[in-house]
């Protein structure tokens, strides 16, 4: 049995952007593929995928401002 996904809540803008540009696609699978390529550009993740730790990474320890 798979575990139920949560509910992802989405502000107007976000919504039409979906239905207008991914007409077809699950929306789901359009925001997963979003978020992974957004971590990959903020240098979140390594060359093969995974999530980094350090710098960067996960793991940092943030400065508080």
């Amino acid at each position: 049995m798979t575990a139920a996904q949560p509910p992802v809540y989405l502000d107007q803008a976000t919504a039409e952007i979906l239905a207008r540009c991914y007409r077809g696609e699950l929306k789901r699978d359009v925001l997963a593929r979003a978020v992974r390529m957004l971590a990959d550009a903020d240098g979140h993740l390594t060359p093969d995928g995974r999530i980094k730790r350090g710098i960067g990474g996960r793991n940092e320890t943030r400065r508080q401002s």
